[in-house]
């Protein structure tokens, strides 16, 4: 070991004399946890979330998660770069040189969202196992549903529900403690995710350049769409102008709840979007990934390099391709207008049962938005059919509608199996890995190295908080418990990036190390872009969704925070030791 990262030391060092086309050779050759973090953010998430994106918007939040991404590189390379450059292990770093209301809020705060990621992790696959890969099995009249007590939990669904997560758990449990292990097992299987994963991408990739071929795409709209538009937060997409036109004029009641209501959904699937980007928990696994490659401060450019590859690059691409391919399925369409579309493609019968099912699944959603309509402004009377129609082109898609997004590609059946078998690849990769994270931060809070038993039972609080997933939401589609978590996810955030940029500048722990300079000064800048930025979103998201209750909790914490600094006497070392790893 002390041999290898020798030698890559001297090929970082001589990579430097070497220009810019032998420094690239090297980092190719060398990188890592970007990937690795690559693998954390396209799962479930960021899946779930560039679909939602796509049908809701279409193509004006383009910018959303590119903007993110960028702004989450920037806070992972100040983390590698505070990480590289000590050495140190940030959470005990943090509590001696910062704030121990910081570094325990932060630690905690991965802990949380390890957890609340893990949700709808189980949930997606979920979904798609039962609508996608094996309905006759795990579906709504399936084997387990037959199987299934008349009453109590276990009732309809439940008992699928039950098996299902179990057998989940125990392959992510599998996987999870054989990463202590090693071994050719793990490695065979980690390959088959990836490969299922880049199959699934790359077919998004290809329904992308089929509808271009179609003339289908409008580029310059696209193209529009990666401009940054704020407004976007208070104001729906331009797409539901007309739409809105049709319910009255500006200030009508009822136009003005479906506004709010499109907006409230528009907001939501933003944040949801940005927290799968770059989440609170990718702060923790970035940095002690390298301090367990045994990385040290030659391996800051290829940390960049790492991060601007592994991890942007792919994510551009494929979230992208995502958001286009769902746009053109499912924006401003009625729910169910690519059942008729099929069902004609296919020469089908409109009397096919399934078809019939879905049909009154999707009537009776619209019932349902408009009835909360009707309840919220029950002097208004009946809904009219303009109303009945913008409520069908927001419902929430289940996971048998997005595959229909692979359907240009492949076809209805094919769409169907690769939509499913990716989407569990993709989500059986976030599980292990979330519980990889929540075992390294049950070590960290304890003191102890990753590893071993320690790490093994720490991993099973990502497992089994996880596993209530499909059985706390209730909604149709499985796929949405996405958002709501990862906007719980995006309010935890600056805690990462505000503790990580004192770090940043802690001459007390950085010592030779801190930024000076010109390149400091921007460092700083670009850093405290991100920190801010995301420290705004956070408190405007927790006063939108929690109120004055969310805000005082959040100020709380600020307060406490402060107290603590302005009070606590100089002390040695954390108990536990800023060593390296």
């Amino acid at each position: 070991m002390d041999d290898r990262m020798a030698e890559e030391r001297q090929m970082l060092r001589e990579a430097l004399d070497k220009g810019v086309g032998g420094r690239l050779g090297t980092y190719l050759r060398l990188s890592g946890p970007g990937w690795l973090q690559s693998a954390l953010t396209l799962g479930g998430g960021s899946l779930a979330a560039s679909l939602y994106m796509g049908v809701l918007g279409g193509y004006e939040m383009m910018w959303v998660q590119p903007l993110a991404m960028i702004l989450g590189i920037i806070m992972l390379g100040c983390i590698g770069y505070v990480t590289l450059s000590t050495g140190k292990r940030p959470f005990a770093a943090i509590n001696s040189h910062i704030n121990p209301v910081l570094g325990w809020g932060w630690v905690l705060a991965v802990a949380a969202a390890n957890i609340v990621w893990a949700l709808p992790q189980y949930s997606l696959a979920f979904g798609v196992t039962s609508r996608n890969l094996l309905p006759g099995v795990f579906g709504d009249g399936g084997t387990l549903a037959q199987a299934a007590p008349d009453a109590g939990w276990l009732a309809g669904d439940g008992l699928a529900k039950l098996v299902f997560v179990l057998c989940v758990f125990a392959i992510a449990i599998f996987v999870t403690w054989s990463y202590d292990r090693g071994g050719l097992g793990i490695k065979i299987y980690e390959t088959i995710l990836k490969l299922t994963v880049a199959v699934i991408v790359a077919c998004f990739v290809g329904v992308v350049v089929m509808i271009t071929m179609r003339g289908s795409l409008d580029w310059g709209q696209i193209l529009a769409g990666f401009v940054p538009n704020f407004a976007l937060f208070e104001r729906p997409v331009s797409g539901y102008d007309e739409l809105l036109a049709a319910l009255g004029p500006v200030g009508d009641p009822i136009r003005e709840y479906w506004t709010n209501y499109i907006v409230s959904g528009q907001r939501d699937v933003m944040i949801a979007a940005a927290a799968t980007a770059v989440g609170i928990n990718m702060t923790f696994l970035f940095a002690y990934s390298m301090l367990q490659r045994g990385w040290t401060k030659e391996y800051r450019g290829l940390a960049m390099f790492d991060l601007s590859t592994g991890m942007f690059i792919p994510f551009l691409i494929a979230t992208s391709c995502v958001v286009l391919a769902s746009a053109v399925q499912f924006h401003l369409k009625a729910g169910d207008a690519h059942l008729v579309q099929g069902l004609e493609a296919s020469g089908g019968s409109a009397a096919d049962p399934a078809y019939q099912a879905r049909v009154a699944s999707i009537t009776a959603s619209v019932d349902k938005a408009v009835a909360a309509r009707q309840a919220a402004l029950p002097e208004t009377g009946e809904a009219s059919e303009a109303e009945r129609l913008i409520a069908s082109t927001l419902l929430t898609r289940n996971e048998a509608d997005l595959a229909v997004s692979l359907e240009p590609l492949v076809g209805k059946v094919a769409a169907n199996y690769l939509f499913g078998f990716g989407v569990v690849a993709m989500t059986l990769s976030t599980i292990s890995l979330l519980m990889l994270v929540s075992g390294m931060v049950v070590c960290e809070m304890l003191g102890l190295p990753p590893g071993g038993w320690p790490h093994r039972f720490g991993t099973l609080l990502a497992g089994i908080g996880g596993m209530f997933g499909p059985f706390i939401w209730k909604g149709e589609a499985q796929a949405y418990l996405a958002i709501p978590t990862s906007v719980v996810g995006f309010m935890l955030l600056p805690l990462a990036y505000v503790a990580f940029w004192m770090l940043l500048n802690s001459e007390s722990f950085m010592g030779a190390e801190r930024p000076s300079g010109a390149k400091g000064l921007l460092g700083n800048v670009l850093v405290g872009i991100a920190a801010t930025t995301a420290t705004i979103g956070s408190a405007y998201m927790v006063w939108n969704k929690l109120g004055m209750i969310g805000i005082g909790v959040w100020l709380g914490f600020v307060l406490l925070a402060l107290i603590v600094q302005f009070t606590r006497k100089s002390s040695p070392e954390s108990s536990i030791p800023a060593t390296e790893v």
